[in-house]
């Protein structure tokens, strides 16, 4: 009988396999977040130097991103580890707030009047970028069996690739395909960029809703086990 319950128990706990329209639904997040990091990273530095930067201090600007990940990723990583919701589950509230909130940094960043406005927005933007993509790194391991691990990484890696390129290539796009300007008054930021703001936003947030709306979260063991044992418990407290 103990044999039996312990296999049953492992059958439960094992994590069926996914297709791979599952595994690119789950991973098309990745695309918007890496969407929006390369998008700053490509356009910040010319920011700076239109709001009136030094050249010494842009690469001070750029700390914010490596010291914001330092400190908001083990802190997220161990929340969201230990969050769980019926409905949004346990790493989707992140993305979600994560990606929101980085949306409408990435609308006001082109709108900047001061160097202080853009180095602040870009500072919100690397703390809630790090909230949505810290807890994608651990959806894979959360979704996926021992056996399909690599394809979910390998998944993740093709997505990240896919929407760095396109971010980067953006502004150049806005510019020699669709002929919006580079160039703007002193202080100005240029139509080609303001646009490909908006445009990283709406991927940003529209990628990572599609995942969240599209994949789905299994409870945490930890999770079951405390239900069933306030299950027993209530039985117990009935039969007496």
């Amino acid at each position: 009988m103990a044999s039996t319950a312990s296999s049953s128990s492992k059958t439960s706990n094992t994590k069926p396999k996914l297709s791979i329209a599952q595994i690119i639904n789950m991973s098309v997040g990745f695309l918007g977040i890496q969407f929006g990091w390369d998008l700053q990273r490509a356009n910040m530095g010319s920011i700076y130097d239109v709001l009136g930067a030094h050249a010494d201090d842009i690469p001070l600007l750029f700390l914010a991103a490596p010291l914001t990940g330092l400190i908001v990723q083990p802190i997220i990583g161990y929340m969201s580890d230990r969050t769980w919701h019926p409905k949004w589950g346990r790493r989707r509230p992140y993305f979600f707030i994560g990606a929101l909130i980085s949306s409408i940094a990435l609308i006001f960043m082109p709108h900047s009047s001061a160097l202080w406005m853009a180095a602040g927005l870009l500072w919100v933007l690397d703390v809630f970028g790090n909230v949505s993509m810290e807890p994608f790194r651990a959806f894979v391991a959360d979704k996926l069996p021992d056996s399909q691990l690599n394809r979910g990484f390998v998944m993740q890696s093709l997505m990240i690739g896919l929407g760095g390129s396109i971010a980067s290539a953006l502004p150049w796009l806005m510019r020699n395909v669709f002929g919006l300007q580079n160039i703007a008054e002193k202080g100005v930021i240029p139509d080609n960029v303001r646009l490909s703001f908006y445009i990283g936003a709406f991927f940003f947030l529209s990628a990572v809703l599609y995942t969240v709306f599209t994949s789905k979260e299994y409870p945490p063991a930890d999770l079951e086990n405390k239900d069933k044992a306030r299950i027993k418990l209530g039985n117990k407290k009935r039969c007496k």
